[in-house]
């Protein structure tokens, strides 16, 4: 049998920057890769590894396009390119790292890669629904992963203690080292827990969470990159609420008067509200629209509406 060609054995004509970015986006389209994790096209995701893969400026593509790659930056956009492909790694593994607006952070294996909706709230100080920033004394990111979120909280709320809270602690190690490069060691305490389980006797200004929530059909059904993500960070039981369900039972015992949870859940705003139909949840508005992330107060979240 006639082996199959490879084009990866056959990359010796591509000379320039504009040469090996559209191989690199021929190549990404040709093998249907999903795209998710920062960017969500082949052309762009192409022109990201190239150019930190080159150590260039990732926001100035354009100066670059014709310049000739030496024969060593040419073996290595090659073998990046093809381990995207082949092996289908999200392209944060490959780089070892994301950016959330205009904040980076290391990540790899370990956790999950960092995309939330709570993120962009943060950047606004979660205006209007806290009023006066400064009197956030406290606060916890509940399934921290690589920390990003905490290091938000601590941007947005100087002021404010805060704990990150982890079942893995692989996932802490990463969150380590991101406190550790936004010099937040004093600010930022990392806790070992089963969601609240080990946080008895701590009281919170807000609490915030982004925890795991594929429900079982979605789990079975993931694309590739997306499994090589920890599935500890992904699946949340039949219906993908087994997370959020602990989380409201439990946010009560640890929010003070006048306390605010907030928690990601993706898709799963009917079923959350079929779950529990008491509850006067507030969807708070994002650049995707308002049926990722909710909001309740300590207040409302009473025994009768649970």
């Amino acid at each position: 049998m006639k082996k199959k060609h490879d084009l990866f054995d056959d990359t010796e004509s591509l000379i320039t920057l504009r040469d090996w970015l559209r191989f690199a986006v021929s190549r990404f389209n040709e093998a249907g890769l999903f795209f998710g994790h920062g960017s969500d096209n082949a052309f762009d995701e192409a022109a990201y590894l190239i150019l930190h893969t080159l150590h260039l400026p990732l926001d100035r593509l354009e100066p670059f396009l014709d310049a000739s790659l030496t024969h060593g930056e040419a073996d290595q956009l090659k073998a990046v390119i093809e381990r995207r492909v082949k092996e289908r790694v999200p392209a944060a593994y490959l780089t070892h790292e994301a950016w959330l607006g205009d904040f980076r952070f290391y990540v790899d294996e370990r956790v999950i890669v960092p995309r939330s909706f709570i993120a962009e709230l943060l950047r606004e100080q979660l205006s209007p629904w806290v009023d006066d920033p400064e009197a956030i004394h406290s606060a916890v990111d509940i399934c921290t992963g690589s920390g990003c979120l905490a290091i938000l909280l601590a941007h947005a709320f100087p002021h404010a203690e805060i704990d990150a809270v982890d079942i893995s602690m692989d996932a802490l190690a990463v969150a380590k080292k991101n406190v550790a490069d936004y010099g937040l060691q004093e600010q930022v305490r990392l806790i070992q827990s089963d969601l609240m389980n080990k946080l008895k006797g701590r009281k919170y200004d807000l609490i915030i969470a982004n925890p795991p929530y594929v429900n079982a059909p979605s789990m079975a059904v993931l694309p590739e990159e997306y499994r090589r993500e920890p599935e500890l960070a992904l699946a949340s039981g039949e219906d993908g609420l087994e997370h959020v369900r602990r989380i409201i039972a439990d946010a009560p015992k640890h929010l003070n008067p006048g306390g605010l949870l907030i928690v990601e859940i993706g898709h799963n705003r009917d079923a959350l509200e079929a779950a529990f139909p008491r509850l006067p949840f507030v969807w708070l508005e994002t650049s995707s629209g308002d049926e990722y992330v909710f909001l309740l107060r300590n207040e409302d979240i009473k025994p009768g509406r649970l």
